[in-house]
């Protein structure tokens, strides 16, 4: 009879660790999923005299990459971007967070440019407003700009095809 409690506490542990070890370590929900992407107004980063802000990103599906040029990983996922926007014709808008505009429009010169436009936030406030804690990170909006899918780290063929080439296609398909 006395080891009945212990016994208990201990199936309750072993029950709550193997749960955890089923999660995925790096998946984040993001508290913004199904909710409109931030108000901005920043300058493009290839003109610092032309403005950009939320209502551009309006009217049809897009994905919103978070990037920089001291960012390794995002030098990783760079070459599908590129061909997503080349092959596929995927609008990519560009948030170039926490850089230098010379480096930067640098980066872009020496890896390619798959952006439609570049957002230059180079103290991070639209980076912060959308949650991000680290680069690369990926929304995609929908027409109407709200946040439908957050992918934290690089984007892989795997996850393209699997999530958010669908995702794409059903937002294409419910947009007015």
């Amino acid at each position: 009879m006395r080891f009945i409690v212990p016994l208990a506490i201990f199936i309750v542990l072993v029950v709550v660790l193997a749960v955890g070890l089923k999660l995925d370590p790096r998946y984040v929900p993001s508290p913004l999923i199904d909710k409109p992407a931030p108000e901005f107004s920043l300058t493009r980063l290839a003109d610092p005299t032309a403005p950009i802000a939320r209502a551009d990103l309006l009217g049809r599906p897009l994905l919103l990459n978070v990037w920089a040029s001291w960012c390794s990983a995002c030098r990783v996922e760079h070459p599908l971007l590129v061909d997503l926007a080349q092959r596929e014709g995927i609008e990519i808008i560009g948030l170039n967070y926490k850089d230098t505009r010379p480096d930067a429009a640098a980066w872009l010169k020496t890896h390619g440019d798959p952006y439609r436009d570049s957002i230059f936030d180079p103290d991070g406030k639209l980076g912060l407003d959308l949650g991000v804690y680290g680069v690369p990170e990926t929304f995609v909006l929908d027409a109407q700009g709200v946040i439908r899918y957050k992918q934290v780290g690089p984007l892989t063929p795997d996850i393209w095809r699997d999530e958010i080439k669908p995702l794409l296609a059903q937002l294409k398909t419910d947009a007015p």
